[in-house]
C-alpha cells in the first residue's frame, strides 16, 4: 500500500487518493464515510508535530465561530495526527468547495474596479479572522512559528536569508541587505504599536476560495504569530505586476479597515511589508527551486524592485 492509502485506513476511508497538489504537503482528495475530505501528507521535518497539531486547533476553533475554513477530522480512533512508517505524519480536513479566485477572473483580466471589489471582500475576509482569533483563548502547547521582526527581518529569517539566493549580483544583494537593516529599524519603532497576533500569512489567490457562501480561506499550514498587516501584504502577492495592482491594493485595505480598522501608520508601511513578503518569497525558492527555473527571475525582480522604493521614499 502507499503512504496514502495507509494514512487513509486511519480515518476509515478507502478508495483512490488522488493527488490535487503537491508543495510543503502533499495533498489527496479522498472519500471518508462523511463524504469528501483532503488528505495531507506533511513534508518530513517542515513542521513539528506540535506545530501541526496547533494549526489545526486553531482552524477548529474558528470554523466553530462560523469562520469559513477546513475543518480537521479526527482519525477513528481519535487524535488529529496520524504517523506512519518512517515518522510521516498525515492529517485530514473537510474538502472545501469551490474554486480560487485565480481561478474566476482574476490576473490582468477584468477592470481595476472589478478587482478593488474582490480584494475589499478578501481584506474583510481578513479582518474577521484577526477579530475572531483575537477574541479565543489558545489552549495550553499551542506552537506556530513567529512572523515577527526576527522572523522577517532577522539573521535567519523563517524562510530562509534571501540576501543570499541565487541569481542576486553584488550589487543587489548590497540593495536587499540595505533594505532589510532599515526594515529592521522602521520595525524596532512601530513594535509597541504594531497589529500583532495569530496571522494565516499565505492567503494566496490559490488559498482564497470562492463558496457558494462568500469567501473562505485555506491551507493554513504558514500560520503563526506576527504582524497583521504582513497578512495583507502576502495577500497581493501575486498581483505586483497586475496593471490594477493600487486598486487592489485599495480594495485590500479598505476592506479591512470596514471591519477591523486600520491607523494611518499601518496603512503608511503597508508597501515596507509587502516588500518583506517579497524577500521572504526569495528566500522560500531558494531550497525549493533550480538556479534555471524560469519562475525564479520573477520572484528577484519583484524583490530587487520593492527595495529600490522602500530606499528611495525611506531617504
Amino acid at each position: 500500500m502507499s503512504d496514502a492509502a495507509d494514512a487513509l485506513a486511519l480515518w476509515g476511508g478507502t478508495g483512490e487518493q488522488r493527488l490535487i497538489s503537491r508543495r510543503e504537503n502533499a495533498v489527496y482528495r479522498v472519500t471518508l464515510p462523511g463524504g469528501p475530505a483532503a488528505l495531507r501528507l506533511h513534508r518530513p521535518g517542515y513542521r513539528s508535530a506540535a506545530e501541526i497539531r496547533s494549526e489545526l486547533v486553531w482552524c477548529d476553533m474558528l470554523v466553530a465561530q462560523g469562520f469559513a475554513a477546513p475543518r480537521p477530522v479526527p482519525m477513528l480512533a481519535g487524535g488529529l495526527i496520524g504517523e506512519l512508517a518512517g515518522g510521516q505524519m498525515a492529517t485530514v480536513i473537510d474538502w472545501m468547495e469551490g474554486a480560487p479566485i485565480g481561478a474566476v477572473g482574476m490576473g490582468l483580466a477584468g477592470t481595476g474596479e472589478d478587482h478593488y471589489a474582490l480584494y475589499r471582500n478578501v481584506g474583510a475576509l481578513l479582518a474577521r479572522l484577526h477579530n475572531l482569533t483575537d477574541a479565543l483563548v489558545l489552549p495550553d502547547g499551542f506552537v506556530r512559528p513567529r512572523w515577527d521582526r526576527d522572523g522577517l527581518t532577522g539573521p535567519n529569517p523563517l524562510w530562509g536569508k534571501y540576501w543570499e539566493a541565487p541569481g542576486l549580483t553584488p550589487d543587489e544583494v548590497a540593495l536587499l541587505i540595505a533594505a532589510r537593516d532599515r526594515a529592521r529599524q522602521v520595525l524596532a519603532q512601530y513594535d509597541p504599536a504594531a497589529d500583532v497576533g495569530l496571522i494565516h500569512a499565505d492567503a494566496l489567490r490559490e488559498n482564497v476560495f470562492q463558496t457558494s457562501k462568500g469567501l473562505a480561506l485555506i491551507d493554513f499550514d504558514d500560520c503563526g504569530f506576527g504582524y497583521r498587516m504582513y497578512d495583507l501584504a502576502a495577500a497581493v502577492t501575486q498581483a505586483v505586476d497586475d496593471l490594477t495592482y493600487p486598486r487592489i491594493v485599495d480594495g485590500l485595505l479598505d476592506g479591512y479597515a470596514a471591519e477591523r480598522g486600520l491607523t494611518d501608520e499601518a496603512r503608511g508601511l503597508f508597501a515596507m511589508f509587502a516588500m518583506l513578503r517579497s524577500f521572504s518569497a526569495i528566500g522560500w525558492t531558494i531550497p525549493r527551486l533550480a538556479t534555471d527555473n524560469p519562475r525564479l527571475p520573477t520572484y528577484l525582480r519583484r524583490a530587487v524592485t520593492a527595495a529600490k522604493g522602500f530606499l528611495a521614499s525611506a531617504s
